[in-house]
């Protein structure tokens, strides 16, 4: 370790640009005066011709997110694709990355992103003749402990389903890939074929030359400085060169995104952050190495580590008490021309990780570094970027927030280009959905959670994971302070929402695991009361929207494929994309004439907004939208009891005859007014009742005291997942979603072909009705141990893959685990013998009858007709 700190300062302030020109391109060297003459070349002949007075899109920001999505839209036909870089193509954080590439991904739906974007590159040099400097020795995750152990397993059962490559290998093969590695520790690795790194400059250039082939247009140096909205949903795009009337925009411009979306009134929660990496001179056993190595990621140091020319590169991640954030940027916006610099390197803070980086690659000890590198990427409080039309405007496009843009530029502006050009998403990627943050996302919690996420990076990813910094935000029920010493929490849209509740001697604390944990057996007591007596629940963070207007059943019914519910009733509605996806569930209730009210999961709010407003507009409809989500909060009561607690806090009827099931009546509750729907996602004899917030904890209150003999107490979110899926209730987002039909997805009860509106999606929805579907969802129980299925896990049959989960628990009514799964039609009869892998082991499963347990309607009407005869 001496000498290699004894050398920090050897040419640490050697350009980076010059270093890397020749060191990444083997095929062709770009050294930094070409670079220079090449950038000043394009402003020239770009600035040199006619300036566009109009455009189909444009584009904001030249890095190589920006350069994809160009590249997409131009290569699948539009016309008139506009790119305007401030500068030069590459300023900010794309020049000085470290280029690496991967097919993993810990989700599931950002694997095709990176699927997409490792393919684009093997093709682009031969496309476009721009070298890239693509290298692929694969890559190997390290892991050194039993829980690193059993998160690859864990991982391996959601990536056997997709087309990625992946395997969990042992030491032996870890060194094979990577013969300096010291194996002492290592316990097996995640083997990805494939994987490596590219030139991020060169992948930039060739984006670049190949939207410029297709007709695209990129204008540099020409930074926007004025964005306006126009009547007709365009934008007006003010440059010093002149202005563009664009019909859409695309925010592509990395850690300058805040400024740009300030232009129109967006504070977008992005900050950027100091990401430092060390590159060695040649070593001489890396120079004797007969092929390139696989890149390694070892999780427990929290650094990557790959092969430079004949040397070495590697980058950690360090604490979150040391990382550092541009935080003044935030406030003061970036310096002036700042563009390819860099900050001040600072070994110091990053000296654990290079101690652990010698230990496991030892030729590090004696290896010269001839340069630090320390420059900004952009992270958003959860470390997912910000892909997708925005809330709040129309025709105002994220492509922001990338903490990983090479890896995600290619598959990104695949994606984003889709949506662009045929007006839905070709998969479902919600989980980048820019709409999923709101006003509740002020700077504290962005810059505790841009820490904490950079501090995590590498941190064992367990199912059902909580992160506790910045939290608890603005988003607190009327119940919160009651609840929050007596549930472990969770954070949904801001809002924290009890998970499952303690009792004395129950181990309160956070421990999440791949198997059942501490939390396992208070959800089964919360599900018994629930089953046998009567149990609340707070639901406050369902996303809320009132409808109203002359034109609202008309928008609604083209909206959704459900028929519309009469005043005082409620049904579950779905709207579809043109092609016939499922894009939101929703829950709507007639209030009074023409005037709705719609409910949405938290994870959806301003996603499913966006849509109907987008739709209200776009087809001139005569309506208001109101969200009324912050205002209104919801508490729901459920049980053979309930109805029994209710009865004693209002004169209203609450009998069966007297308050159907999916009926809505205002009524006064322990003299609060609000309004009650006969309706529970537990399947049991339920209501949810709507309130102001300021009421809810007099009502709550009042409901506990009232229930007392009735045996009342609380229950969270994992008892209700539990309940719903006994009853076999469908979720969004797991059984449907935009990669999912409903009818697929055994929704046609909801899905009305007949009814007289043209609903979105209802000639594609008959056009797959009349060709037959090929997968279905399907109902299964499984034989485990002390694990249970969450979804998206592999099911096999005869050693092949044939399908996939897509969400679990165990039944603690019939104690069993079961899930839903999507199969083959021929693999879907009841008795079909499958077997689902958790933690590398494939249990038992099998097709049974849905559903497990019947819902307490259908149990109710069971036993009348019974009676009657």
């Amino acid at each position: 370790m001496s000498r290699i700190l004894n050398l920090i300062n050897v040419q640490l302030r050697r350009d980076l640009a010059a270093y890397r020109g020749i060191a990444r391109l083997p095929l062709r060297t770009i050294s930094c005066d070409s670079r220079k003459q090449a950038a000043q070349s394009d402003a020239h002949t770009v600035l040199g011709k006619r300036w566009k007075d109009t455009a189909d899109t444009v584009i904001i920001g030249g890095g190589c997110v920006g350069a994809s999505i160009a590249y997409h839209l131009a290569k699948g036909g539009m016309k008139d694709v506009v790119l305007l870089e401030k500068s030069e193509l590459t300023a900010g954080s794309t020049w000085h990355a470290a280029g690496l590439t991967t097919y993993y991904h810990p989700g599931i739906n950002l694997k095709h992103v990176h699927y997409d974007s490792i393919k684009l590159y093997e093709s682009l040099e031969a496309e476009t003749g721009q070298a890239v400097g693509f290298h692929q020795p694969g890559s190997v995750r390290i892991a050194s402990t039993a829980a690193r152990v059993d998160e690859m397993k864990y991982q391996m059962t959601r990536t056997h389903w997709h087309v990625t490559p992946q395997t969990l290998i042992g030491p032996e093969r870890v060194q094979e890939l990577f013969p300096l590695v010291n194996v002492d520790k290592v316990l097996a690795g995640l083997y990805t074929p494939e994987d490596g790194h590219i030139d991020p400059y060169s992948l930039t250039m060739a984006l670049a030359a190949g939207a410029r082939m297709y007709g695209a247009q990129i204008y540099n140096p020409a930074p926007v400085n004025g964005l306006t909205p126009t009547a007709d949903g365009k934008w007006d795009v003010q440059t010093p060169h002149g202005t563009i009337r664009a019909n859409r925009i695309v925010n592509a411009t990395g850690f300058w995104a805040r400024e740009v979306g300030q232009m129109i009134g967006f504070d977008h929660p992005t900050i950027p952050v100091h990401h430092q990496y060390v590159v060695t001179a040649t070593v001489p056993e890396v120079k004797a190495l007969k092929k390139e190595v696989a890149v390694i990621r070892d999780l427990e140091g929290s650094y990557y580590l790959r092969q430079e020319r004949d040397g070495l590169l590697f980058g950690p991640y360090e604490r979150m008490e040391k990382m550092v954030l541009q935080d003044s940027w935030v406030r003061d916006g970036v310096p002036p021309g700042f563009g390819k610099e860099l900050f001040e390197s600072d070994l110091d803070r990053i000296m654990e990780h290079v101690e652990m980086a010698m230990d496991m690659v030892p030729v590090l000890k004696t290896a010269d570094i001839i340069n630090i590198v320390s420059g900004p990427i952009t992270y958003t409080p959860d470390l997912l970027p910000m892909v997708g039309p925005h809330h709040g405007v129309r025709n105002y496009w994220a492509a922001i927030g990338f903490g990983y843009g090479v890896i995600h530029a290619g598959g990104i502006g695949k994606f984003l280009s889709h949506w662009i050009m045929h007006g839905e998403p070709p998969y479902d990627l919600i989980e980048c959905d820019p709409n999923r943050y709101g006003k509740w996302t002020d700077i504290p919690f962005m810059c505790a959670k841009a820490r904490e996420s950079y501090g995590f990076n590498n941190v064992v990813g367990y199912p059902k994971e909580e992160r506790f910094a910045g939290r608890p935000t603005c988003r607190k029920s009327g119940v919160y302070e009651l609840l929050k010493d007596k549930a472990s929490m969770g954070f949904h849209a801001g809002w924290e929402q009890p998970h499952w509740f303690y009792k004395p001697g129950d181990d309160t604390e956070y421990k999440p695991s791949f198997r059942r944990t501490n939390w396992f057996g208070p959800v089964g007591r919360e599900c018994k009361l629930v089953m046998e007596k009567v149990g609340v629940i707070d639901l406050t963070p369902f996303g809320k929207f009132v409808v109203k207007g002359k034109d609202s059943n008309k928008l609604l019914d083209r909206l959704f494929a459900n028929t519309m519910p009469k005043v005082g009733q409620t049904n579950i509605s779905h709207m579809l994309t043109p092609t016939g996806r499922v894009f939101a569930e929703v829950t709507i209730t007639q209030l009074s004439p023409g005037e709705f009210l719609l409910l949405t999961g938290s994870g959806s709010e301003l996603h499913d907004l966006r849509w109907i407003e987008a739709e209200a507009a776009d087809g001139g409809y005569n309506v208001e939208i109101s969200n009324v989500t912050d205002e209104i909060g919801v508490l729901g009561i459920a049980g053979p009891n309930a109805r029994k607690v209710l009865q004693k806090l209002t004169k209203e009827d609450m009998s069966d005859a007297g308050f159907k099931f999916l009926q809505c009546k205002s009524i006064q509750l322990a003299g609060v007014p609000l309004r009650a729907i006969r309706i529970s996602y537990t399947g049991e004899l339920g209501w949810e009742m709507y309130m102001d917030q300021k009421d809810m904890a007099t009502v709550y209150k009042a409901m506990m005291e009232a229930g007392k003999d009735e045996g009342i107490d609380n229950f969270g979110t994992y008892a209700m997942g539990s309940l719903r899926l006994e009853k076999g209730f469908r979720g969004w987002g797991a059984e449907m979603n935009c990669d999912t039909n409903p009818l697929e997805a055994g929704l046609d009860y909801f899905i009305k072909l007949n009814k007289p509106a043209d609903f979105i999606g209802k000639a594609a929805l008959q056009e797959i009705k009349a060709k037959g579907l090929k997968r279905k969802l399907s109902y299964i129980t499984l034989d485990t141990d002390d694990i249970d299925p969450e979804g998206n896990e592999t099911v096999w049959l005869n050693g092949k893959v044939v399908g996939n989960t897509t969400s679990g628990a165990y039944s603690y009514t019939t104690q069993q685990s079961l899930a839903f799964a999507y199969l083959p039609l021929e693999l879907c009869s009841v008795g079909q013998k499958l077997e689902v892998e958790l933690l590398g082991r494939k249990y038992p499963a099998m097709v049974i009858q849905e559903p497990l347990v019947l819902t307490e309607p259908t149990r109710t009407r069971l036993q009348k007709k019974a009676k009657s005869k």
